[in-house]
């Protein structure tokens, strides 16, 4: 099993930060990688239960995920499980994801813990993979 660990400073503040990453209309802003869309998504942080995503590249390539948002804790962090769907939209490994806002000096700080990858190699695809949506989000965010 391996572990990743990104943060990344924004100048919103705590509580934009948390609505942002946490409710549905925000959510499908940013979700995925530029030159992605997502047609179809359910896409809700903000309160326990099941969600996923489809994203769909400029080739037509589908790429899904899903899991469970398993716990929030309001304005401060989102737990969820994610795991990947093969072809025949069966399930893979499951791993946890956390995602922790913090106060900082100018604005807030956006903290994902992705942990119970099956492998190093896993976990570093899914350390360069959340770049693309961290990078959508700091465009949102302004």
């Amino acid at each position: 099993m391996a572990d990743i660990r990104l943060e990344r400073e924004f100048t919103a503040s705590p509580a934009r930060l948390f609505e942002v990453i946490s409710s549905h209309a925000m959510l499908i802003q940013w979700w995925g990688h530029d030159g992605m869309t997502l047609p179809e998504e359910q896409l809700d942080f903000s309160k326990p239960g099941p969600w996923y995503a489809v994203m769909l590249n400029d080739e037509g390539n589908r790429f899904k995920m899903s899991g469970q948002v398993t716990r929030v804790d309001q304005g401060h962090s989102i737990g969820f499980t994610w795991g990947w769907h093969d072809d025949d939209d069966q399930r893979g490994a499951e791993s946890h994801v956390t995602f922790t806002v913090v106060e900082t000096g100018i604005g807030s700080k956006l903290i994902i813990d992705h942990r119970e990858l099956s492998s190093e190699e896993v976990a570093a695809r899914h350390s360069a993979g959340w770049n693309g949506p961290l990078t959508r989000l700091a465009r949102f965010l302004g």
